[in-house]
């Protein structure tokens, strides 16, 4: 069985020829410099209300990581609507954290005095959260973090709701209703906020929180649940366009069914494949299973793991917290799934191979010099078993995976001879200067090493996943290929001549300028007016020779006038600073096309028109 992770061994057990193995196909080049999301950790949920809480020697198997363990790094827990039940979240929490794991917490319904009741379809009798509740409902979530903070479990994260779009028999919330308690009072508590998680991935649940500059400035985490979510439904474009600084996190699921086994083998190999696309296709950071406990969880009610939960095991053990997703072909072979990450001097690749037969593959590690090789495995008959090597060389290596199993690839990196294993120092806060439309200049305090740096690589970093965007033999480098008018945060890595690789340094976010004038025109008039308000309508136009997508119209107000209605765009007031972005359906201001947006506002004495509007960064002509 495995041992504990802290320097991993390179077993002497000898790996078995398998009857049947697939021809050899090319090699997976896993690059350690071409780097993706950070991970925050694998874990699940308990709850002692509707499952019976688990024991102390339960806990450890959940939360430890030596022989045995499922090394799980995030527990989730219930935020129960009558306080006098939150104790019984404690004991549990409190191991947690003794093992290093972090704790979120999702509520299913407010206080009761909160909610009100209305029909929903044929359902008489839905719960919502009354909106004069909504100060209130923030400081009851606010009270259960500072209660288990006093216990001694410092949350990570709260969420505003569980399922709120699947909720026959909890508390429903429309996405309207999210965006507005994230605008208005999330910023009351004291904790980062998960939202929404939706129970299927549903994009029309996150949209608006994304589209919507003063909700995602109070969302942390955007959170999601899984069930019976395609493959294809996966990735989340407008996230990586939009999430920049925010976490992305897969916050419950079982898989494949609640009614099987969870050792049905190969079934249970099933869950190494929908790990691999959350990891590889969605770019999760962290994924949690719902019961920790159960006959198709990770952990039986006999409290041994499953094989369900050997299979999390072989990311959970091995990818810990901080480590990096890094570039690797995903899918080499049919029917084989690849994933690598990286962190704590290892490169960990993770195989999972659902053909009947063995699969022969080489795996060569680029830009980094690499020393051993352990690997675990789980099939039919083996439950992370450790087995020898393969042997290394020349920074490749060669290996056989069984039918129908998955295997964990512990690489250690270094210099060649494995001298040299002191990362270099982390390098300064870089700073910008020569900011042009389409670039910008990167300069930083050189890193120290005890041999030295011989270069330094330059991510761009949004949300949790970072992009290569250049790298120098100095300390400084240019970035090109940018878009006018747009924003991007940059930081800077370290590397040595043995492969080490520092600390990431601090990040710089820095605008390009605008790009030229005439791209767009907008119109404004005043529709009409009475004592104290006005009607007013925005009219865009698209002058560019390209479709303007995910548009940002700003503009200022000088005389105190206040939005207190829009339709066609979705406003956030800063004093008299406005920014509009748009709904679903002009979300795409085709060439010559325009969108039309009305809205209500408050005026005082007098109601001048504003006098700039700037659309994506670029100034508009006045209609």
């Amino acid at each position: 069985m495995l041992t504990a992770i802290g320097a991993v061994p390179v077993l002497a057990v000898a790996m078995p020829s398998p009857s049947a193995t697939a021809a050899a196909a090319a090699a997976v080049v896993v690059d350690p410099s071409v780097r993706r999301q950070t991970i925050r950790g694998f874990g699940g949920m308990n709850h002692p209300a509707w499952a019976g809480d688990l024991t102390a020697a339960q806990r450890d198997t959940a939360f430890g990581n030596g022989t045995g363990q499922l090394g799980f790094s995030i527990l989730r827990i219930h935020v129960d609507e009558n306080r006098a039940n939150w104790s019984a979240e404690v004991a549990t929490a409190q191991r947690a954290i003794a093992h290093g794991a972090i704790v979120f917490a999702s509520p299913w319904n407010p206080p009761a005095g909160m909610v009100e009741t209305f029909t929903r379809g044929s359902q008489t009798n839905a719960k919502r959260l009354r909106r004069d509740s909504y100060a209130a409902y923030a400081q009851h979530l606010n009270d259960f973090t500072q209660f288990m903070k006093n216990n001694g479990v410092d949350l990570y994260a709260i969420s505003i709701q569980n399922e709120p779009d699947y909720a026959h028999d909890w508390t429903w919330w429309t996405a309207g209703e999210i965006v507005t308690f994230l605008r208005n009072n999330a910023g009351s508590i004291s904790t980062r906020i998960i939202a929404p998680e939706s129970f299927q991935y549903v994009k029309s649940m996150s949209d608006p929180l994304l589209n919507d500059a003063g909700a995602l400035a109070n969302l942390d985490i955007l959170g999601a649940h899984l069930y019976g979510t395609p493959f294809s439904n996966f990735p989340y474009p407008l996230f990586k366009q939009k999430g920049q600084g925010k976490e992305l996190w897969m916050t419950e699921v079982y898989y494949p069914n609640s009614t099987d086994s969870a050792d049905l083998w190969p079934a249970a190999l099933g869950v190494g494949e929908h790990m691999h696309r959350a990891m590889v296709d969605a770019e999760f950071q962290a994924y949690v299973w719902w019961y920790i406990r159960r006959s198709y969880g990770p952990m039986r009610e006999d409290g041994k793991i499953s094989k369900r939960g050997a299979v999390m095991a072989h990311f959970s053990k091995f990818v810990r917290p901080g480590y990096v997703r890094i570039d690797a072909a995903s899918n080499p072979q049919t029917n084989v799934y690849v994933s690598a990450y990286t962190g704590n001097s290892t490169v960990v690749i993770v195989v999972v191979n659902k053909n009947s037969a063995a699969v022969s593959q080489q795996f060569v590690l680029a830009n980094t010099a690499s020393a051993a090789v352990s690997s675990w495995v789980t099939d039919a008959s083996r439950t992370l078993t450790p087995l020898s090597g393969p042997g290394v060389s020349n920074g490749s290596f060669t290996a056989t995976v069984p039918a129908q199993s998955v295997t964990t690839f512990v690489v250690t990196v270094g210099s060649s001879n494995g001298t040299d294993t002191q990362a270099p120092g982390t390098p300064g806060l870089p700073t910008a200067a020569g900011v042009t439309s389409t670039s910008v200049t990167l300069s930083w305090t050189a890193s120290t090493d005890n041999v030295g740096v011989i270069g330094y690589d330059v991510v761009r970093v949004s949300g949790g996943t970072e992009t290569p965007a250049g790298s120098s033999a100095t300390a400084q480098a240019t970035v090109t290929g940018l878009t006018a008018g747009t924003a991007y945060t940059f930081a800077v890595y370290a590397r040595d001549a043995a492969g080490n690789r520092s600390a990431r340094s601090s990040t710089v976010t820095v605008t390009t300028t605008a790009g030229p004038t005439g791209g767009c025109g907008v119109g404004y008039q005043v529709v009409g007016s009475w004592s104290g308000g006005f009607q007013g309508e925005l009219v865009i136009h698209n002058t560019g020779s390209a479709a303007l997508n995910d548009w940002t119209l700003s503009f200022s107000f000088t005389a105190g006038q206040t939005i207190t209605q829009m339709w066609g765009g979705t406003p956030t007031q800063k004093g008299g600073a406005v920014n509009v972005v748009p709904v679903d359906y002009n979300r795409s201001i085709p060439v010559g096309g325009s969108v039309t947006i009305g809205f209500i506002a408050g005026q005082g004495s007098t109601n001048p028109a504003p006098t700039t509007f700037v659309l994506n960064g670029g100034t508009c002509a006045n209609e």
